[in-house]
């Protein structure tokens, strides 16, 4: 493509030092093109490349439109009110994916840089083929991402030196087909894992490489660019990592909670992960202290609800600055995670409790004490005390007779509401210095349950059931209450299985529009499980539109499309 909107010459650099786990970063304001022809500058811009995932994984526009407006996750009270309700507002004009768009291409064109001027650089063939290979598996993220959103983008698969007003789409089953390519070029030149020797946390490997290659083929067997043997390709990549996990180092591990634990994100589990930085120059806070949402990662305070207004609470880092951009939908709660004996996701995934922590807003039990109130209460006295339970949610219905007599507040299914319910864990970061604070946790991206479900929906749609049902079923032992609980049999299959088994494991983690499109199943899940999306949510919104400022850049030639109906 030849777009006016790309940013070539501005940014910044990351620097990986030899220390393991220490990121060092040394901005450069201005790069010209041709610093990348020499070795300082080919590396500087492999590592813009990665800094650019940041815009994406850990960000509040992936997350915006990933995961609310799903079946999953509907609007939060301080929720983004036209993407996530599909209202008249949202627009090609929407912010949200406008910056996702120009992002992508930004750093599409680093990568593009990346692979052209290698060849000029003095520096071992292997050394630039191990360099070549990690551009192209972040520019097919790249891609993948556009083209999962956008349905048919423009593909630049050049160094661009110069903007230009002139642009077109190319189809779909080209740009899958790029993407495809990039990823076999990498897999074949990549370390072979996370555990390899000299792989630093965040650096592509062969592993990451298959995993994403198994999720693309699935995604285009859904989509009018589908091959013939796309699903049995997904399901040959995703088995052949999973069949090689023990000589890569890779499990899953024993318990569900450990996976997101914090400063457990390099784990066996985790095939890739998007590093984040308090640098300010870079993605940390700006000088107000304010986080940068377009780069930060944020994903500590999107689930937060309002906790600090309920008695007994005050904000604190421990529990996180309450942005409540969204709140699980009563379908994910209620029945999704229905089960909560034999699997033990719901309350792994979930906060349902908090501990008193301000003394000061503590109620009194007043006269006159309602029935069934304890017997040791007394008028004029704390119900409780800082450390005992001031929220409980206890995930089934209570009566307001309960609720009267019960020393701290519950809050019942039928009393969640878009200021304060079930809270996400998986992102939080108690460790942060400032309450207001961005994460620098890295962002787990793939994992390997994650492959297990690629290679099962994968079977199932070619008629492996059995297959099928064995994959799944290694995930849900992982879950279960005691061995063979949690165990799933050919019957219980079907492709609505397979979407709930995919949130009950990887709830909030930045894919669910994606995994319900590439289904066919937005529409139809969002309109019944989805009450505030519900009576806007039309067939065109299966494909993001096109931005305006895309469409109003291309002045030169034929007009840039727009997708149907927007």
């Amino acid at each position: 493509m030849k777009r006016i909107l790309f940013l070539l010459t501005i940014g910044a650099f990351a620097g990986l030092v030899g220390c393991k786990k220490l990121l060092t970063e040394e901005p450069k304001s201005i790069l010209v093109p041709g610093f990348f022809a020499t070795s300082q500058g080919l590396q500087q811009g492999l590592d813009a490349a990665y800094a650019g995932m940041r815009n994406f994984w850990g960000a509040q526009n992936l997350f915006t439109a990933t995961v609310i407006g799903t079946d999953d996750f509907m609007r939060g009270v301080d929720g983004n009110s036209d993407i996530n309700l599909y209202a008249s507002s949202y627009t090609p004009s929407n912010g949200t994916i406008t910056t996702i768009w120009r992002d992508a291409y930004t750093f599409i064109n680093t990568c593009n840089g990346v692979v052209d001027n290698a060849a000029k650089v003095n520096l071992p063939q292997s050394t630039k083929d191990r360099i070549i290979a990690e551009a192209k598996f972040l520019r097919a993220n790249y891609y993948f991402i556009l083209v999962q959103f956008y349905g048919d983008v423009t593909l630049n698969k050049n160094f661009q030196t110069e903007p230009s007003t002139s642009a077109s789409r190319a189809p779909m089953a080209e740009v899958y087909d790029f993407i495809v390519q990039d990823l076999k070029d990498a897999i074949a030149a990549l370390p072979a894992g996370t555990k390899s020797s000299g792989v630093l946390p965040g650096k592509a490997t062969a592993a990451a490489a298959k995993h994403v290659l198994a999720k693309v083929y699935l995604t285009r067997a859904g989509t009018t660019a589908k091959k013939a043997d796309d699903y049995d390709n997904a399901y040959k990549t995703a088995t052949d990592l999973i069949n090689t996990r023990a000589a890569l180092g890779l499990s899953l591990l024993p318990d569900f909670a450990k996976v997101f634990a914090e400063g457990n994100e390099e784990n066996t589990e985790v095939l890739w992960t998007v590093q984040h930085t308090s640098n300010i120059a870079f993605n940390g806070p700006n000088n107000s202290g304010v986080s940068n949402f377009s780069a930060d990662n944020v994903l500590n305070h999107m689930y937060v609800g309002q906790y600090e207004k309920r008695p007994g609470m005050q904000r604190d880092i421990f529990y996180g600055r309450p942005y409540i951009r969204t709140i699980p939908t009563r379908w994910l709660t209620d029945t999704v995670y229905k089960e909560r004996t034999k699997d033990t996701r719901y309350n792994k995934t979930f906060q349902t409790v908090w501990y008193a922590n301000n003394a000061s807003s503590i109620p009194k039990w007043t006269a006159p004490l309602p029935p069934g109130a304890p017997a040791n209460a007394v008028v004029g006295q704390p119900k409780f005390t800082v450390g005992d339970t001031a929220i409980y949610m206890p995930g089934f219905d209570v009566s307001n007779a309960q609720i009267a007599a019960a020393r701290y507040l519950i809050i019942p299914p039928r009393n969640y509401g878009n200021t304060l319910a079930p809270t996400v864990t998986k992102f939080f970061d108690t460790k942060r210095a400032d309450l207001n604070a961005p994460s620098i946790r890295p962002v787990i991206v793939y994992r390997l349950a994650d492959t297990y479900l690629i290679a099962a929906e994968a079977a199932f749609m070619s008629g492996k059931s059995a297959e099928a049902v064995t994959l799944i079923n290694v995930v849900r032992e992982r879950a279960a209450s005691s061995p063979g609980a949690n165990n799933i049999q050919a019957s219980d299959l079907s492709i609505d299985f397979i979407l709930d088994e995919r949130s009950r494991e990887l709830t909030g983690e930045n894919m669910r529009w994606w995994d319900l499109v590439r289904t066919n199943k937005l529409l139809e899940r969002v309109r019944l499980h989805n009450p505030e999306a519900r009576p806007n949510i039309q067939p065109k919104h299966v494909l993001r539109p096109i931005p305006q400022s895309q469409i109003d850049a291309t002045t030169t030639g034929d007009r840039y499309t727009q997708n149907p109906d927007w």
